[in-house]
Protein backbone atom coordinates (compact mmCIF):
# COMPACT_ATOMS: atom_id res chain seq x y z
CA UNK A 1 0.00 0.00 0.00
CA UNK A 2 0.86 3.40 -0.52
CA UNK A 3 2.88 4.87 2.58
CA UNK A 4 1.21 7.88 4.26
CA UNK A 5 4.19 10.31 3.91
CA UNK A 6 3.30 11.71 7.78
CA UNK A 7 1.95 10.03 11.03
CA UNK A 8 -0.65 12.99 10.84
CA UNK A 9 -1.81 12.02 7.27
CA UNK A 10 -2.57 8.32 7.88
CA UNK A 11 -5.77 7.24 8.41
CA UNK A 12 -5.47 4.95 11.66
CA UNK A 13 -7.99 1.43 12.00
CA UNK A 14 -6.50 -1.33 13.25
CA UNK A 15 -7.88 -4.34 11.91
CA UNK A 16 -7.15 -7.81 13.33
CA UNK A 17 -7.01 -10.58 11.08
CA UNK A 18 -5.53 -13.56 13.54
CA UNK A 19 -5.45 -13.34 17.48
CA UNK A 20 -5.31 -16.19 20.21
CA UNK A 21 -4.76 -16.60 23.88
CA UNK A 22 -1.82 -19.27 22.57
CA UNK A 23 -1.47 -21.90 25.36
CA UNK A 24 1.14 -23.98 23.56
CA UNK A 25 4.00 -26.54 24.57
CA UNK A 26 7.61 -26.33 23.77
CA UNK A 27 6.90 -24.96 19.88
CA UNK A 28 8.65 -23.00 16.95
CA UNK A 29 7.68 -21.37 13.90
CA UNK A 30 9.96 -21.22 11.15
CA UNK A 31 11.87 -17.88 9.03
CA UNK A 32 9.75 -15.64 7.42
CA UNK A 33 8.69 -12.18 6.90
CA UNK A 34 5.36 -10.42 7.67
CA UNK A 35 2.26 -8.37 5.73
CA UNK A 36 1.41 -6.91 9.17
CA UNK A 37 2.30 -6.27 12.64
CA UNK A 38 2.70 -9.14 15.07
CA UNK A 39 2.01 -8.49 18.84
CA UNK A 40 2.67 -11.08 21.53
CA UNK A 41 3.26 -10.59 25.18
CA UNK A 42 4.78 -13.28 27.28
CA UNK A 43 2.60 -14.46 30.15
CA UNK A 44 4.02 -17.61 30.62
CA UNK A 45 7.15 -19.43 29.89
CA UNK A 46 10.55 -18.71 28.29
CA UNK A 47 10.96 -17.57 24.33
CA UNK A 48 13.53 -17.26 22.25
CA UNK A 49 12.61 -14.37 19.31
CA UNK A 50 14.90 -13.82 16.74
CA UNK A 51 14.34 -10.85 14.98
CA UNK A 52 16.20 -9.78 11.95
CA UNK A 53 19.01 -12.20 13.04
CA UNK A 54 19.06 -10.99 16.32
CA UNK A 55 18.33 -13.23 19.05
CA UNK A 56 15.79 -12.28 22.28
CA UNK A 57 14.88 -13.71 25.24
CA UNK A 58 11.53 -13.33 26.52
CA UNK A 59 10.48 -13.79 29.93
CA UNK A 60 6.86 -13.30 31.70
CA UNK A 61 6.37 -9.11 31.16
CA UNK A 62 7.93 -9.39 28.12
CA UNK A 63 6.21 -8.20 25.00
CA UNK A 64 7.23 -7.91 21.01
CA UNK A 65 6.30 -5.90 18.29
CA UNK A 66 7.19 -7.38 14.94
CA UNK A 67 7.09 -4.66 11.90
CA UNK A 68 5.49 -5.62 8.68
CA UNK A 69 8.95 -6.94 6.41
CA UNK A 70 11.03 -7.70 9.54
CA UNK A 71 12.77 -11.11 9.13
CA UNK A 72 11.28 -13.28 12.24
CA UNK A 73 11.91 -16.81 13.79
CA UNK A 74 9.90 -17.38 16.53
CA UNK A 75 10.40 -20.37 19.27
CA UNK A 76 8.62 -21.68 22.76
CA UNK A 77 11.47 -22.44 24.78
CA UNK A 78 8.92 -24.41 27.49
CA UNK A 79 5.51 -24.43 27.74
CA UNK A 80 4.05 -21.42 27.18
CA UNK A 81 0.92 -18.71 27.32
CA UNK A 82 1.90 -15.93 24.92
CA UNK A 83 -1.29 -13.97 23.72
CA UNK A 84 -1.17 -12.29 19.84
CA UNK A 85 -2.20 -10.62 17.30
CA UNK A 86 -1.62 -10.17 13.60
CA UNK A 87 -3.23 -7.00 12.83
CA UNK A 88 -2.99 -3.82 10.54
CA UNK A 89 -2.48 -0.52 12.04
CA UNK A 90 -2.77 1.60 8.95
CA UNK A 91 -6.00 1.35 6.80
CA UNK A 92 -6.03 -0.26 3.58
CA UNK A 93 -9.15 -1.03 1.80
CA UNK A 94 -7.67 -4.43 0.57
CA UNK A 95 -6.89 -5.72 3.88
CA UNK A 96 -9.52 -8.12 3.74
CA UNK A 97 -6.94 -9.92 1.15
CA UNK A 98 -3.92 -9.81 3.21
CA UNK A 99 -2.79 -12.93 5.47
CA UNK A 100 -0.12 -13.80 8.25
CA UNK A 101 2.73 -15.35 6.05
CA UNK A 102 3.43 -19.07 6.43
CA UNK A 103 7.34 -20.25 7.38
CA UNK A 104 9.62 -19.80 4.36
CA UNK A 105 7.95 -16.74 3.18
CA UNK A 106 10.82 -14.44 2.75
CA UNK A 107 10.18 -12.82 -0.37
CA UNK A 108 7.15 -10.43 -0.14
CA UNK A 109 8.13 -8.43 -4.02
CA UNK A 110 4.31 -9.64 -5.31
CA UNK A 111 2.69 -8.28 -1.98
CA UNK A 112 3.37 -5.16 -1.89
CA UNK A 113 0.15 -3.83 -2.05
CA UNK A 114 -0.93 -5.46 1.32
CA UNK A 115 2.45 -4.44 3.14
CA UNK A 116 1.83 -2.30 6.02
CA UNK A 117 3.70 1.07 6.65
CA UNK A 118 6.57 0.30 8.98
CA UNK A 119 6.05 2.91 12.41
CA UNK A 120 9.72 2.80 12.72
CA UNK A 121 10.26 4.38 9.13
CA UNK A 122 8.60 7.84 10.34
CA UNK A 123 11.05 10.44 12.06
CA UNK A 124 11.02 10.28 15.84
CA UNK A 125 9.79 6.65 16.29
CA UNK A 126 11.73 4.03 17.49
CA UNK A 127 9.93 1.13 19.02
CA UNK A 128 12.64 -2.04 19.65
CA UNK A 129 11.33 -5.29 18.83
CA UNK A 130 11.27 -6.47 22.41
CA UNK A 131 10.03 -4.46 25.29
CA UNK A 132 8.63 -4.55 28.58
CA UNK A 133 6.24 -1.79 29.28
CA UNK A 134 5.87 0.67 32.07
CA UNK A 135 3.05 -1.21 33.12
CA UNK A 136 3.04 -5.28 31.56
CA UNK A 137 -0.31 -6.32 33.19
CA UNK A 138 -2.06 -3.40 31.80
CA UNK A 139 -0.84 -3.76 28.62
CA UNK A 140 -1.24 -7.31 27.99
CA UNK A 141 -4.74 -6.52 29.32
CA UNK A 142 -5.43 -4.33 26.83
CA UNK A 143 -4.19 -7.29 24.21
CA UNK A 144 -6.50 -9.77 26.12
CA UNK A 145 -9.27 -7.50 25.58
CA UNK A 146 -8.70 -7.37 22.08
CA UNK A 147 -8.69 -10.87 21.42
CA UNK A 148 -11.78 -11.69 23.32
CA UNK A 149 -14.25 -9.14 21.22
CA UNK A 150 -12.47 -10.00 18.07
CA UNK A 151 -13.06 -13.72 19.24
CA UNK A 152 -17.05 -12.09 19.74
CA UNK A 153 -17.24 -11.61 16.02
CA UNK A 154 -20.00 -9.01 16.85
CA UNK A 155 -20.39 -5.23 15.65
CA UNK A 156 -19.95 -4.01 19.01
CA UNK A 157 -17.00 -6.41 19.53
CA UNK A 158 -15.41 -5.28 16.35
CA UNK A 159 -15.71 -1.14 17.79
CA UNK A 160 -14.14 -2.35 20.60
CA UNK A 161 -11.12 -3.84 18.96
CA UNK A 162 -10.34 -0.96 17.16
CA UNK A 163 -10.36 1.16 20.29
CA UNK A 164 -8.53 -1.28 22.13
CA UNK A 165 -5.80 -1.58 19.02
CA UNK A 166 -5.54 2.18 19.00
CA UNK A 167 -4.98 2.39 22.81
CA UNK A 168 -1.72 -0.26 22.45
CA UNK A 169 -0.71 2.00 19.36
CA UNK A 170 -0.72 4.94 22.11
CA UNK A 171 0.84 3.41 24.40
CA UNK A 172 3.72 2.54 22.10
CA UNK A 173 4.36 5.65 20.53
CA UNK A 174 3.73 7.24 24.00
CA UNK A 175 6.77 5.23 24.84
CA UNK A 176 8.97 5.66 21.80
CA UNK A 177 7.12 7.97 19.36
CA UNK A 178 8.38 11.61 18.97
CA UNK A 179 9.08 13.41 22.68
CA UNK A 180 7.71 17.69 22.59
CA UNK A 181 9.78 19.72 21.07
CA UNK A 182 12.49 22.02 22.84
CA UNK A 183 11.83 23.63 26.16
CA UNK A 184 9.38 20.96 26.94
CA UNK A 185 6.28 22.95 24.33
CA UNK A 186 5.05 20.10 22.15
CA UNK A 187 5.75 20.57 18.26
CA UNK A 188 2.49 21.49 16.48
CA UNK A 189 2.86 18.25 14.30
CA UNK A 190 2.74 15.87 17.33
CA UNK A 191 -0.48 17.76 18.79
CA UNK A 192 -2.20 17.29 16.13
CA UNK A 193 -1.67 13.76 16.01
CA UNK A 194 -2.10 13.18 19.29
CA UNK A 195 -5.54 15.29 19.05
CA UNK A 196 -6.74 12.96 15.86
CA UNK A 197 -5.59 10.00 17.68
CA UNK A 198 -8.09 10.88 20.72
CA UNK A 199 -10.82 11.75 18.04
CA UNK A 200 -10.58 8.22 16.36
CA UNK A 201 -11.11 6.88 19.75
CA UNK A 202 -14.09 8.60 19.90
CA UNK A 203 -15.59 9.05 16.79
CA UNK A 204 -18.82 7.50 17.99
CA UNK A 205 -19.20 10.71 20.25
CA UNK A 206 -20.41 13.95 19.49
CA UNK A 207 -16.86 15.67 19.27
CA UNK A 208 -16.57 18.55 18.09
CA UNK A 209 -13.94 21.29 17.09
CA UNK A 210 -14.20 22.70 20.19
CA UNK A 211 -13.41 19.13 22.04
CA UNK A 212 -9.96 19.25 20.00
CA UNK A 213 -9.45 23.00 20.18
CA UNK A 214 -9.21 22.11 24.44
CA UNK A 215 -7.34 19.01 23.70
CA UNK A 216 -4.75 20.98 21.62
CA UNK A 217 -4.85 23.85 24.68
CA UNK A 218 -5.59 26.30 21.67
CA UNK A 219 -8.97 28.27 21.23
CA UNK A 220 -10.90 27.35 18.32
CA UNK A 221 -10.13 29.67 15.90
CA UNK A 222 -6.12 29.47 16.50
CA UNK A 223 -6.49 25.26 16.48
CA UNK A 224 -8.35 25.86 12.88
CA UNK A 225 -5.58 28.34 11.38
CA UNK A 226 -3.42 25.38 12.42
CA UNK A 227 -5.23 22.39 11.88
CA UNK A 228 -5.91 23.91 7.87
CA UNK A 229 -1.97 24.94 7.44
CA UNK A 230 -0.59 21.22 8.30
CA UNK A 231 -3.69 19.20 6.39
CA UNK A 232 -5.57 21.91 4.07
CA UNK A 233 -9.13 21.42 5.59
CA UNK A 234 -11.27 22.49 8.51
CA UNK A 235 -11.00 20.39 11.60
CA UNK A 236 -14.55 19.86 10.26
CA UNK A 237 -14.00 18.64 7.25
CA UNK A 238 -11.71 15.99 8.30
CA UNK A 239 -13.85 14.69 10.67
CA UNK A 240 -16.81 13.82 8.92
CA UNK A 241 -14.23 12.27 6.38
CA UNK A 242 -13.01 10.27 9.07
CA UNK A 243 -16.33 8.80 10.12
CA UNK A 244 -17.36 8.28 6.71
CA UNK A 245 -14.63 6.32 5.97
CA UNK A 246 -15.89 4.10 9.47
CA UNK A 247 -18.98 4.02 7.75
CA UNK A 248 -18.24 2.72 4.98
CA UNK A 249 -15.54 -0.41 6.38
CA UNK A 250 -18.96 -0.99 8.62
CA UNK A 251 -20.97 -1.46 5.57
CA UNK A 252 -18.66 -3.74 4.06
CA UNK A 253 -17.87 -5.86 7.06
CA UNK A 254 -21.12 -6.41 8.62
CA UNK A 255 -23.91 -6.40 5.95
CA UNK A 256 -26.25 -7.31 8.42
CA UNK A 257 -25.87 -4.37 10.67
CA UNK A 258 -29.18 -1.94 9.71
CA UNK A 259 -27.74 1.46 8.20
CA UNK A 260 -29.07 3.50 10.95
CA UNK A 261 -26.66 1.43 13.67
CA UNK A 262 -24.15 2.42 11.20
CA UNK A 263 -25.02 5.84 11.14
CA UNK A 264 -24.81 5.88 14.81
CA UNK A 265 -21.53 3.98 15.49
CA UNK A 266 -19.97 6.64 13.54
CA UNK A 267 -21.25 9.50 15.32
CA UNK A 268 -23.85 11.18 13.01
CA UNK A 269 -26.93 13.20 14.50
CA UNK A 270 -29.43 11.49 12.19
CA UNK A 271 -29.68 9.81 8.76
CA UNK A 272 -30.59 12.25 6.67
CA UNK A 273 -27.22 14.08 7.40
CA UNK A 274 -25.53 10.57 7.38
CA UNK A 275 -26.94 9.85 3.75
CA UNK A 276 -26.27 13.13 2.27
CA UNK A 277 -23.00 13.20 3.55
CA UNK A 278 -21.97 9.85 2.46
CA UNK A 279 -23.28 10.17 -0.86
CA UNK A 280 -21.13 13.57 -1.45
CA UNK A 281 -18.10 11.49 -0.70
CA UNK A 282 -18.85 8.21 -2.22
CA UNK A 283 -21.58 9.18 -4.91
CA UNK A 284 -23.98 7.05 -4.09
CA UNK A 285 -26.84 5.71 -0.86
CA UNK A 286 -25.12 4.05 2.18
CA UNK A 287 -27.61 1.10 0.85
CA UNK A 288 -26.34 1.18 -2.83
CA UNK A 289 -22.78 1.40 -1.48
CA UNK A 290 -23.19 -1.70 0.63
CA UNK A 291 -25.00 -3.84 -2.21
CA UNK A 292 -22.27 -2.49 -4.73
CA UNK A 293 -19.51 -3.74 -2.55
CA UNK A 294 -21.37 -7.04 -1.31
CA UNK A 295 -21.59 -7.65 -5.11
CA UNK A 296 -17.90 -6.77 -5.75
CA UNK A 297 -16.81 -9.47 -3.01
CA UNK A 298 -18.85 -12.14 -4.92
CA UNK A 299 -17.64 -11.64 -8.38
CA UNK A 300 -14.14 -11.54 -6.81
CA UNK A 301 -14.65 -14.55 -5.38
CA UNK A 302 -16.21 -16.70 -8.19
CA UNK A 303 -13.10 -15.29 -10.20
CA UNK A 304 -10.91 -16.77 -7.71
CA UNK A 305 -13.00 -19.38 -7.73
CA UNK A 306 -13.11 -20.53 -11.54
CA UNK A 307 -10.07 -19.08 -13.04
CA UNK A 308 -8.19 -20.82 -15.59
CA UNK A 309 -5.14 -21.84 -13.42
CA UNK A 310 -7.46 -23.40 -10.78
CA UNK A 311 -7.35 -27.39 -12.32
CA UNK A 312 -6.64 -29.48 -10.10
CA UNK A 313 -8.03 -27.48 -6.82
CA UNK A 314 -9.82 -28.82 -4.31
CA UNK A 315 -12.75 -27.05 -3.26
CA UNK A 316 -14.21 -27.15 -0.14
CA UNK A 317 -18.27 -27.04 0.36
CA UNK A 318 -19.85 -26.53 3.94
CA UNK A 319 -22.76 -29.51 3.97
CA UNK A 320 -25.52 -27.23 3.07
CA UNK A 321 -23.95 -25.45 -0.02
CA UNK A 322 -22.52 -28.94 -1.69
CA UNK A 323 -24.13 -29.83 -4.90
CA UNK A 324 -22.77 -33.41 -5.21
CA UNK A 325 -23.35 -34.22 -1.49
CA UNK A 326 -19.20 -34.94 -1.54
CA UNK A 327 -17.02 -33.22 0.85
CA UNK A 328 -14.62 -32.49 -2.16
CA UNK A 329 -14.37 -32.08 -5.19
CA UNK A 330 -11.75 -31.40 -7.82
CA UNK A 331 -12.08 -29.26 -10.82
CA UNK A 332 -10.72 -30.70 -14.54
Amino acid sequence: MERPATLGEALFVPYVRQADYANRLPWSYGERRLLDYLLVCIEQGHCRFTVNRQAYDLKPGDCCLVQPGDLILLEGLTETRTPFAHLDFFYNPMRERSFPTSAGMTRLDSYGHLLQPRLNDYPGIGIPPVFKPASASVFAGKLQRLIGHWREGTVSGMIEVQRMGLELLLELLRSYGPQPGAGGREAPSAMLERVLSYVSLHLEEQVTVKTMADLAHLSPSRFTAVFRERYGTSPYRYLVRLRLDRAAELLRAEPDTPVGLVSEYCGFAGMQHFSAAFKLRFGVSPSAYRQSSLAAEGASMAREAYSPGAAGRFLRYSPGDNPNSLRNTVEK
